[in-house]
Protein backbone atom coordinates (compact mmCIF):
# COMPACT_ATOMS: atom_id res chain seq x y z
CA UNK A 1 0.00 0.00 0.00
CA UNK A 2 1.53 3.69 -0.98
CA UNK A 3 2.12 6.46 1.52
CA UNK A 4 -0.06 8.66 -0.57
CA UNK A 5 -0.34 9.10 -4.29
CA UNK A 6 2.57 12.13 -3.96
CA UNK A 7 5.30 9.79 -1.49
CA UNK A 8 6.17 6.62 -2.50
CA UNK A 9 8.99 4.04 -0.50
CA UNK A 10 11.71 2.94 -2.65
CA UNK A 11 13.48 0.05 -1.74
CA UNK A 12 16.59 1.87 -1.14
CA UNK A 13 14.57 3.77 1.49
CA UNK A 14 13.37 0.85 2.87
CA UNK A 15 16.38 -0.38 3.47
CA UNK A 16 17.85 2.24 5.13
CA UNK A 17 15.02 2.98 7.67
CA UNK A 18 15.59 -0.52 8.55
CA UNK A 19 19.08 0.23 8.93
CA UNK A 20 18.10 2.76 11.20
CA UNK A 21 16.04 0.96 13.33
CA UNK A 22 18.62 -1.31 13.74
CA UNK A 23 21.59 0.99 14.48
CA UNK A 24 19.45 3.10 16.70
CA UNK A 25 18.86 0.08 18.89
CA UNK A 26 22.56 -0.73 18.57
CA UNK A 27 23.16 2.86 20.06
CA UNK A 28 21.10 2.05 22.69
CA UNK A 29 22.44 -1.08 23.59
CA UNK A 30 26.31 0.63 24.11
CA UNK A 31 25.62 4.64 24.43
CA UNK A 32 22.16 4.36 25.93
CA UNK A 33 20.09 6.92 23.88
CA UNK A 34 18.81 6.56 20.30
CA UNK A 35 20.76 7.17 17.30
CA UNK A 36 21.06 10.71 16.37
CA UNK A 37 19.76 11.41 12.30
CA UNK A 38 20.60 14.97 10.68
CA UNK A 39 17.43 16.26 9.27
CA UNK A 40 20.41 17.83 6.97
CA UNK A 41 21.09 14.71 5.79
CA UNK A 42 17.27 13.45 4.59
CA UNK A 43 15.25 14.45 1.83
CA UNK A 44 12.02 13.14 0.42
CA UNK A 45 10.20 10.22 2.36
CA UNK A 46 12.57 9.59 4.71
CA UNK A 47 12.23 13.45 5.18
CA UNK A 48 8.55 13.50 5.21
CA UNK A 49 6.80 13.54 8.98
CA UNK A 50 5.04 10.71 9.17
CA UNK A 51 3.49 8.66 12.04
CA UNK A 52 5.61 5.58 12.76
CA UNK A 53 5.63 2.34 15.07
CA UNK A 54 8.79 0.18 15.37
CA UNK A 55 7.70 -3.50 16.46
CA UNK A 56 10.26 -5.93 17.67
CA UNK A 57 9.93 -9.91 17.88
CA UNK A 58 12.16 -12.71 19.64
CA UNK A 59 11.38 -15.73 18.20
CA UNK A 60 7.93 -15.12 16.99
CA UNK A 61 7.11 -13.41 19.90
CA UNK A 62 6.57 -9.87 20.56
CA UNK A 63 9.05 -8.03 22.40
CA UNK A 64 8.71 -4.37 22.27
CA UNK A 65 6.12 -1.91 19.66
CA UNK A 66 6.13 2.23 20.34
CA UNK A 67 5.40 4.81 18.21
CA UNK A 68 3.35 7.82 17.59
CA UNK A 69 0.37 8.47 15.54
CA UNK A 70 1.52 11.30 14.08
CA UNK A 71 4.43 13.44 14.23
CA UNK A 72 6.30 16.65 13.17
CA UNK A 73 9.79 14.92 13.18
CA UNK A 74 10.99 13.68 10.23
CA UNK A 75 10.57 9.91 9.28
CA UNK A 76 13.98 8.62 9.73
CA UNK A 77 14.06 10.51 12.69
CA UNK A 78 10.47 8.57 14.14
CA UNK A 79 11.76 5.20 13.44
CA UNK A 80 15.49 5.81 14.63
CA UNK A 81 13.23 7.38 18.30
CA UNK A 82 10.34 4.44 18.10
CA UNK A 83 13.20 1.47 17.36
CA UNK A 84 15.05 2.61 20.57
CA UNK A 85 11.72 3.22 22.53
CA UNK A 86 10.53 -0.39 21.35
CA UNK A 87 14.13 -1.74 22.69
CA UNK A 88 13.95 0.16 26.04
CA UNK A 89 10.74 1.76 26.81
CA UNK A 90 7.65 -0.37 26.37
CA UNK A 91 6.84 -1.05 29.92
CA UNK A 92 5.46 -4.53 28.93
CA UNK A 93 8.98 -5.73 28.71
CA UNK A 94 12.41 -5.80 30.57
CA UNK A 95 15.31 -3.34 28.51
CA UNK A 96 16.42 -5.31 25.33
CA UNK A 97 19.58 -7.19 26.51
CA UNK A 98 22.75 -7.60 23.99
CA UNK A 99 22.60 -11.18 24.03
CA UNK A 100 18.96 -10.62 22.49
CA UNK A 101 19.67 -8.17 19.66
CA UNK A 102 20.85 -11.14 17.58
CA UNK A 103 17.54 -12.98 16.82
CA UNK A 104 15.51 -9.57 17.49
CA UNK A 105 13.35 -9.30 13.87
CA UNK A 106 11.76 -5.38 13.42
CA UNK A 107 8.98 -4.51 11.19
CA UNK A 108 8.03 -0.57 10.94
CA UNK A 109 4.37 0.46 10.40
CA UNK A 110 4.30 3.75 8.55
CA UNK A 111 1.17 5.89 8.72
CA UNK A 112 -1.12 7.35 7.00
CA UNK A 113 -2.72 10.86 8.18
CA UNK A 114 -5.69 10.44 10.25
CA UNK A 115 -8.83 10.19 9.08
CA UNK A 116 -12.42 11.06 11.46
CA UNK A 117 -14.46 8.07 11.67
CA UNK A 118 -18.60 9.16 12.79
CA UNK A 119 -20.14 6.36 13.90
CA UNK A 120 -23.46 6.60 15.76
CA UNK A 121 -23.44 3.31 17.31
CA UNK A 122 -21.41 -0.08 17.43
CA UNK A 123 -22.80 -1.32 14.10
CA UNK A 124 -22.66 1.44 12.01
CA UNK A 125 -18.93 1.23 13.10
CA UNK A 126 -18.97 -2.87 12.50
CA UNK A 127 -20.00 -1.81 9.13
CA UNK A 128 -17.41 0.69 8.16
CA UNK A 129 -14.36 -0.35 9.48
CA UNK A 130 -12.25 -2.40 6.48
CA UNK A 131 -10.59 -5.38 8.24
CA UNK A 132 -7.45 -6.15 7.82
CA UNK A 133 -7.22 -2.65 5.84
CA UNK A 134 -7.62 -0.12 8.82
CA UNK A 135 -6.04 0.82 11.53
CA UNK A 136 -8.13 2.37 14.54
CA UNK A 137 -7.43 5.11 17.07
CA UNK A 138 -10.29 4.91 19.93
CA UNK A 139 -10.35 8.19 22.38
CA UNK A 140 -12.88 9.02 24.99
CA UNK A 141 -12.01 11.18 27.89
CA UNK A 142 -8.65 10.01 29.48
CA UNK A 143 -9.02 6.71 27.96
CA UNK A 144 -7.31 6.07 24.54
CA UNK A 145 -6.16 3.52 22.39
CA UNK A 146 -4.74 2.04 18.74
CA UNK A 147 -4.51 -1.06 16.81
CA UNK A 148 -2.37 -1.19 13.94
CA UNK A 149 -4.01 -2.96 11.06
CA UNK A 150 -1.27 -5.88 11.15
CA UNK A 151 -3.66 -6.51 14.14
CA UNK A 152 -6.51 -7.75 12.41
CA UNK A 153 -4.32 -10.98 11.57
CA UNK A 154 -5.10 -12.20 15.30
CA UNK A 155 -8.34 -10.13 15.37
CA UNK A 156 -10.14 -10.87 12.26
CA UNK A 157 -14.12 -10.33 13.68
CA UNK A 158 -14.65 -6.62 13.94
CA UNK A 159 -16.37 -7.16 17.16
CA UNK A 160 -13.33 -9.04 18.71
CA UNK A 161 -11.34 -6.15 17.24
CA UNK A 162 -13.30 -3.35 18.82
CA UNK A 163 -13.71 -5.38 22.21
CA UNK A 164 -10.07 -5.96 22.66
CA UNK A 165 -9.88 -2.32 21.38
CA UNK A 166 -11.84 -0.83 23.85
CA UNK A 167 -10.34 -3.23 26.90
CA UNK A 168 -6.89 -2.29 25.61
CA UNK A 169 -7.85 1.69 26.51
CA UNK A 170 -9.05 0.33 29.72
CA UNK A 171 -13.14 -0.11 28.96
CA UNK A 172 -15.38 -2.94 29.28
CA UNK A 173 -15.14 -4.36 25.80
CA UNK A 174 -18.91 -3.90 25.34
CA UNK A 175 -18.52 -0.15 26.12
CA UNK A 176 -20.41 2.27 23.76
CA UNK A 177 -20.74 6.19 24.41
CA UNK A 178 -21.31 8.91 22.39
CA UNK A 179 -18.37 10.62 23.19
CA UNK A 180 -16.38 7.69 21.66
CA UNK A 181 -14.58 9.44 18.79
CA UNK A 182 -12.35 7.17 16.30
CA UNK A 183 -9.77 7.96 13.42
CA UNK A 184 -8.74 5.21 11.12
CA UNK A 185 -5.34 4.96 9.35
CA UNK A 186 -3.91 2.66 7.08
CA UNK A 187 -0.21 1.42 7.21
CA UNK A 188 2.85 0.68 5.07
CA UNK A 189 4.71 -2.23 6.88
CA UNK A 190 8.44 -3.20 5.67
CA UNK A 191 10.51 -5.90 7.92
CA UNK A 192 13.63 -7.49 7.94
CA UNK A 193 13.88 -11.12 6.31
Amino acid sequence: MALSPCTELRPRDEGRLLGIARDSIDSGLRHGRPLDVPAAALSGTLAAPRGVFVTLTRRAALRGCIGSMESSEPLARGVADSAFGAAFRDPRFPQLQAHEFEDTHIEISILSPMEPLAAANREILMETLKPGVDGLLLEDGHHRSTFLPKVWEQLPDPGLFLDHLLTKAGLPGDYWSPTLRFQRYTSTSIAED
